[in-house]
């Protein structure tokens, strides 16, 4: 392993490498699926504003660790990588935005909120550019580049049609295992996974046809939506007490706390969805909510 040894290097090569390593992992999970599978989570919002950005996969983690691993081989320290990357990341919040006009010369140097609404944007002519972070010049250097120039329009190719955020984190994995499944050959097999999203043989069937027009907009009864909302508010102060202080509660509370709370991150959605089991689910998680209070305040 290098060893840098002034006090201004490891910044200088800290932001490059961290800006190059995000780069190639963002430009890859547009290009090879099994980490498009969990970069997705973060495109199927059909809108595009501040909350967008916090809309991450669980596994994106997993995918990011070998893009920044060498940066430890060139000597980059911990609290640097740390530093920067956190940095990189509370910008990458305010460019989720369609409030914020075209820049001008500020795009040629930095990603801004028009440049990213491009990344988001399925427009045939905007599919796949502007990968950056902070700084927009890999994208420059590598041919993505591409200036928003036609109103854009948000989501995937492929709509996951639902507000479920289980499924949203699941669904493209299990895509790629059920075409795998169906692939005529091993080596097919193993190309599902590593292949690009756009690479469609004839085994596998036509891709789904999507409206670009229409949003995905299931029509509920206001007393269902309604409903729905306040029960939404109650859980995430309840899940905001919980991540501040549950520390300290036993193990089997924690874990009767998550369960109700995965339970309700699927059954309000789905029953604004109008979704056939929506009813039975939130009725089983009404009757777990007094065990769960019986454990938190009795047990």
């Amino acid at each position: 392993m290098l060893t840098i040894p002034t006090s201004w290097l490891p910044w200088v090569v800290g932001v490059l490498g961290v800006e190059f390593a995000y780069y190639w992992w963002h430009r890859l999970s547009h290009e090879v699926n099994v980490l498009w599978a969990a970069h997705v989570v973060h495109h199927h919002s059909e809108d595009y504003n501040l909350a967008v950005a916090l809309r991450q996969s669980v596994t994106t983690w997993i995918t990011t660790m070998p893009f920044y691993l060498p940066l430890a081989l060139l000597g980059v320290p911990f609290f640097h990588f740390a530093v920067i990357l956190g940095l990189s990341t509370l910008y990458q919040f305010w460019i989720h935005t369609e409030l914020v006009p075209p820049l001008g010369w500020f795009e040629k140097i930095f990603n801004t909120p028009a440049l990213h609404r491009v990344h988001h944007a399925i427009n045939p002519r905007y599919l796949d550019k502007n990968h950056a972070a902070t700084f927009s010049f890999f994208d420059r250097m590598f041919g993505t580049w591409e200036p928003e120039t036609e109103p854009c329009v948000y989501g995937t190719t492929r709509p996951i049609n639902s507000y479920n955020p289980l499924w949203a984190q699941v669904e493209t994995y299990v895509d790629l295992f059920r075409l795998a499944g169906k692939a005529p050959t091993f080596a097919d097999k193993v190309k599902v996974f590593f292949a690009s999203p756009a690479w469609r043989p004839e085994w596998m069937g036509e891709a789904e046809k999507r409206n670009f027009a229409v949003k995905y907009d299931p029509k509920a009864s206001p007393a269902t939506v309604g409903y729905a909302l306040i029960n939404w508010v109650v859980l995430l102060g309840g899940v905001f007490v919980f991540l501040m202080w549950g520390g300290a509660l036993p193990a089997l509370t924690q874990a009767a706390i998550a369960g109700v709370t995965l339970m309700s991150l699927v059954s309000l959605p789905s029953l604004v969805e109008g979704r056939s089991w929506a009813k039975p689910l939130e009725v089983a998680r009404l009757v777990s909510v007094p065990g769960v209070l019986a454990l938190l305040f009795v047990g």
